[in-house]
């Protein structure tokens, strides 16, 4: 094995991809990552050189501009930015999200107004359900659009959108009544959500009338990227702004977007546990004690062993998370127990390069003390462990339904 987390069955484009995104990685991220992460400075010299690359347009279709290519393939160049810094791959991710939630559910009008400009990168995007008192429970959404003629009314405010202020496309969840009681709004929650598509002015403060975008929320990690607000006061958009043209589909639309945004936060995991490995075998075979490159200890080779297991086990769970979005099956058991494995598994082999660095490792010298700050991310982004369990637990109820 020359090296960890290698994918079988890939055609020869597919490797011609990630061969060209590993050794951009490889050239232009990991050298400079940790000090841009230091100065929690945005990579905008990164981003325009993966806009040349067309990664922007990965998944979008050829006849939007895009590559049209695979789930897959995008999960896998999203484990190799993530290896490189994890907040590149954040910038990556909301935007994709955005775009295939435009391409599974947008109108042709929408499609066409929005989608060749985000394959180009010139739109970047970014999604927001959550709400300052929400957490993980989205049919307690408390922001509403009221409708008002030939448009609709917004008013609220939204937490945690990664790319907040640098996108100029927001697609956000709402809640609308309309053509719903107050009883059959309380009684089904998600069926009076629907789904905004806001555009506006990249920047912070008020974007566009009716919408601010307050300043970055600093971070203990997963910095370089910018997380805010928005806040929604009398924000007037037109009625071809709902995805799909049509209210109370916003909740299904935005949970197909999160289901393939686990896969992506599994290939981020298993991205970021590859680099851990890599530092972590390399300083074994550099520091010396007693007399003899610690790695020739049994102990540091049982922390290696069980390191490189996780590596590929979340790997592989990731690819057939993927593979079975791409087959046009469904695939939340997958993606849940992906997202969950690989985002503990992150956090375990992190933790354990760490303890092999030592003292070292404390340094913000060292390049995994920046990982052992991003790694509890993944633990939360997407949905918690706690959530995974649930939607795992509720699946595995379903196929194996006891027959008494």
């Amino acid at each position: 094995m020359a090296r960890l987390a290698q994918t079988a069955g890939l055609t020869d484009i597919q490797q011609e991809i990630l061969s060209t995104v590993r050794d951009f990685v490889d050239k232009e991220i990991i050298p400079v990552a940790t000090e841009l992460e230091h100065r929690d400075e945005y990579p905008q010299q990164i981003v325009d050189g993966l806009k040349e690359l067309g990664l922007f347009g990965l998944m979008i279709p050829e006849e939007y501009g895009g590559l049209g290519e695979s789930l897959l393939t995008y999960a896998l160049c999203v484990e190799e930015i993530a290896r490189g810094w994890m907040s590149v791959s954040g910038i990556i991710n909301t935007h994709f999200i955005v775009a295939y939630m435009l391409k599974q559910h947008g109108t042709q009008e929408q499609k066409d107004h929005f989608l060749p400009r985000m394959a180009a990168g010139d739109i970047r995007g970014a999604f927001s359900m959550s709400e300052p008192a929400l957490g993980s429970d989205v049919s307690a959404i408390t922001s509403k659009a009221v409708k008002d003629g030939d448009e609709y009314v917004l008013n609220g405010q939204k937490m945690w959108l990664t790319n907040g202020g640098t996108s100029s496309l927001v697609a956000v969840l709402v809640r609308s009544d309309e053509g719903h009681s107050p009883e059959e709004a309380a009684a089904k929650p998600h069926k009076s959500m629907t789904t905004f598509l806001i555009e506006k002015e990249p920047g912070f403060g008020e974007v566009r009338p009716g919408l601010t975008i307050p300043g970055k929320i600093d971070k203990m990690g997963y910095k370089g990227v910018d997380t805010t607000e928005m806040i929604m006061d009398g924000l007037r958009l037109p009625a071809s702004r709902v995805l799909g043209g049509a209210t109370g589909r916003g909740f299904y639309q935005m949970m197909d977007g999160v289901e393939v945004g686990r896969v992506n936060v599994a290939a981020r995991g298993c991205g970021v546990a590859q680099r851990a490995f890599e530092l972590g075998v390399s300083y074994a075979q550099q520091r010396h004690t007693f007399g003899k490159p610690i790695a020739q200890h049994q102990a540091i080779q049982f922390k290696l062993a069980e390191m490189a297991t996780k590596v590929e086990a979340a790997h592989a769970m990731m690819v057939n998370a993927a593979r079975k979005k791409d087959s046009g099956e469904r695939n939340d058991l997958e993606a849940g127990m992906a997202k969950y494995l690989a985002s503990e598994y992150c956090k375990e082999v992190v933790e354990d390069a760490f303890r092999i660095h030592g003292g070292y490792g404390f340094s913000k010298e060292y390049e995994i003390e920046r990982l052992y700050r991003e790694a509890p991310m993944l633990l939360i982004g997407e949905g918690t462990a706690e959530i995974q369990k649930m939607i795992i637990g509720r699946r595995l109820l379903e196929e194996y339904r006891f027959q008494g």
